[in-house]
């Protein structure tokens, strides 16, 4: 069975500072005997029905051309071309609205507001929404930090024109400054839904961004079962039918509450664990011989 592993353009670019896991990965599932391929997703010259499967592994720049991204999509799913994750799980998962649906389930997630584009909302009613003097702005559509800002209530006059002036281009959502980041992020990789492995992310100093290119460190860590559980609920009800997922969180109270499920693009933290590569190789295998899954629910179902 022939395999296009998906990559992006300007892939050193978005992978400076990283372990390469690409590479690394890629050359073990060769190793292993696959038939498999790196292709760039955008590529015009690739012939896609030349391949029975296509794993998406490093489309990093996926939501910068978010139009196209989608287009490539509908022309796999056209063409018959079986992807993983599968694409409706993808759709679903590009935009950040997914937060509101996996909410509405009654799981664990860091509240959020959204705001269409175009938009000029007062931002003062948030803040008493969400209890709160200090509230993070982030793209719906988006990965690495990009345009996230961190208001508070007392600097909202300054701070209201910037975000309008971010809605004219695209959506954005509010959610509340949690403090337990400064605790680290929990990110707990799961492959065919089983748990692989965790790290825990810590921001640098005072900054709440937890990527190497803000500062930021990353650790092998060892969550407790409950929060393993609580992580795999999300899997799930979310990602039923997915080669992996990556659940991003913190513990609030002891309990594990989610900031991001991580299903078209994640770093996946190979290295942190001896066995991790060969749980992702049998979880490919597994998918090989599996009938496709259709993915979540469409948004409000």
């Amino acid at each position: 069975m022939s395999i296009a592993y998906i990559s992006c353009h300007d892939y050193e670019k978005y992978s400076e500072g990283y372990v390469d896991e690409e590479s690394l990965l890629l050359d073990f599932l060769r190793e292993k005997g696959l038939d498999i391929k790196r292709c760039i997703w955008n590529d015009t010259a690739v012939d896609w029905k030349q391949y029975d499967l296509v794993i998406l592994k490093s489309p990093w720049d996926y939501h910068e051309l978010i139009n196209d991204f989608k287009c490539w999509l509908d022309m796999l799913q056209q063409l018959g071309v079986r992807l993983l994750n599968p694409v409706a799980t993808i759709r679903w998962n590009s935009d950040k609205h997914y937060l509101a649906d996996i909410a509405a389930a009654g799981l664990k997630v860091i509240p959020s507001v959204f705001f269409d584009k175009g938009s000029k909302p007062e931002l003062s009613p948030v803040f008493k929404q969400l209890g709160v003097d200090t509230v993070i702005v982030k793209p719906c559509i988006s990965a690495g930090a990009k345009n996230v800002m961190q208001i508070t209530l007392a600097g909202l006059d300054s701070s209201q024109t910037a975000v309008h002036k971010l809605l004219e281009e695209e959506r954005y959502f509010v959610q509340p400054f949690m403090p337990e980041i400064f605790n680290g992020e929990w990110a707990l990789m799961f492959f065919n839904g089983r748990y692989s492995h965790c790290v825990l992310k810590m921001p640098r100093g005072d900054d709440f961004r937890v990527q190497h290119y803000h500062g930021g460190s990353v650790r092998a860590a060892t969550p407790h079962p409950a929060h393993i559980a609580s992580a795999a609920e999300y899997v799930a009800q979310f990602a039923a039918g997915s080669l992996y997922a990556r659940v991003d969180g913190i513990i609030c109270n002891g309990d594990y509450h989610l900031m991001e499920l991580e299903l078209i693009e994640p770093f996946l933290y190979l290295d942190t664990d001896a066995g991790a590569h060969e749980r992702f190789y049998e979880a490919v295998v597994e998918h090989l011989a599996r009938r496709p899954h259709p993915g979540p629910p469409p948004r409000g179902g």
